[in-house]
């Protein structure tokens, strides 16, 4: 965390590193539904939710001067598979997916309200995804390095940009596993952090980091007009018309902050060999703000949907092994757990006449196209809750 490629040095006058990451995600959670009936607001169970995540990351870290470096990550997505299907109980004569009182986003009633003609979609259903992800460019800087003064700690400055280099992903485009989807939101991403690590004994060496990402959107981000469709939106005649231009129905990206605390325990050292063995134990803590973003939902409904903020927690068990000075192996497995959250949740629309209302009846161009009353409306919404995440990551760095 506080490791940075210098150059330069009296007796290292280059150095880089070259990392390569397989990563590994199990994402689970089940997905839930307001609903209002026999004259309350129930909760009812709908679908069981799974993601699997399979990518290579490659980062070269370049020493560009005493403890200074220059850093760029590729990550290379093989598998973005999601699957939902019938929660335990569910089936399809009790699903409310199934019993919608609206046919369509703008909310025509059915003829016969739970007789099955307001389907919102068909479950189970799977989506594919892969491809090139968005390029990450950084700066490093160490201000402080305990080796080279034993009275500070290595305190490490970082700033990351994440290009929107990869394919745009277009929810409303269906996905199969010949015909895989993109994974990019072309979103401009400013992350900065800043970590500390000190070593208090031969075999301790405490961490913390904490981290905040920006987030900018892109001139070909997606918005859920530019395939308008009242399939999908409510109202997709306002689309452009005043107040909800592009910047207004596209994707409003998540603001992301955290921190993360751990140490790491040498087990084994013989430092004029380079080699060590040891083991790293880690904390973290993430908050994600409100958005409308791709979700959990997306693929199913065909569009970007609004999301409730959430938080998450989780800890790392990690194994570090060097047994040569150019080559280090570390490996991790992770734990977190997102907070429950809602996973249809749009504004209704805005007020345009300033008369202090949306007037839903007499002026429909104040309603928020993306708008879906069969989703969006209290007692009707979606939320992902009991949602686990397993994580695993294997590291070979290089060093020169």
């Amino acid at each position: 965390m506080t490791r940075v490629a210098s150059s330069f040095e009296e007796k290292d006058p280059f150095g880089m590193y070259l990392d390569f990451t397989f990563d590994r995600t199990a994402d689970r959670g089940t997905i839930t539904r307001e609903w209002y009936q026999l004259g309350e607001l129930q909760d009812v169970t709908e679908l069981r939710y799974q993601k699997y995540d399979s990518r290579m990351g490659i980062d070269v870290n370049l020493g560009v001067y005493k403890d200074f470096e220059l850093h760029v990550g590729v990550p290379i997505i093989f598998q973005q598979d999601r699957n939902w299907f019938y929660a335990g109980g569910t089936n399809e004569t009790n699903s409310t997916i199934l019993r919608n009182c609206s046919l369509d986003p703008a909310g025509t009633p059915c003829a016969n309200p739970g007789s099955g003609e307001g389907r919102l979609f068909e479950p189970p259903s799977n989506s594919y995804r892969s491809g090139l992800g968005d390029f990450t460019f950084g700066l490093a800087w160490n201000v402080f390095v305990q080796k080279k003064d034993p009275s500070k700690p290595t305190w490490t400055l970082r700033f990351d940009y994440t290009a929107p280099t990869a394919s745009l992903l277009n929810p409303s485009i269906a996905t199969s596993e010949s015909r895989k989807g993109n994974v990019g939101d072309k979103i401009h991403k400013y992350t900065f952090s800043t970590a500390v690590s000190k070593r208090i004994s031969k075999y301790v060496e405490p961490y913390f980091q904490l981290a905040y990402t920006l987030p900018w959107r892109g001139p070909g981000f997606y918005s859920n007009c530019d395939d308008a469709s009242p399939e999908r939106q409510g109202h997709p005649e306002n689309c452009g018309r005043e107040g909800w231009n592009r910047q207004e129905t596209g994707i409003h990206p998540v603001h992301t902050g955290g921190v993360l605390f751990g140490a790491e325990i040498t087990a084994f050292e013989r430092e004029e060999r380079h080699q060590r063995v040891a083991f790293d134990f880690r904390g973290f803590v993430n908050y994600f703000s409100e958005g409308r973003y791709y979700n959990e939902m997306s693929d199913l409904l065909g569009k970007l949907l609004y999301t409730s903020d959430y938080g998450q927690a989780g800890a790392q068990f990690g194994f570090v092994g060097q047994a040569a000075e150019f080559v280090i192996l570390r490996s991790y497995v992770s734990f977190a757990y997102n907070s429950e959250h809602f996973l249809t949740n749009e504004n209704i629309g805005k007020d345009l006449t300033g008369n202090g209302t949306v007037d839903v009846s007499t002026n429909p161009e104040e309603i928020n196209p993306n708008y879906d009353l069969r989703i969006d409306r209290v007692g009707r919404r979606f939320r992902i809750e009991q949602q686990f995440i397993f994580r695993l990551q294997v590291t070979a760095t290089f060093n020169f």
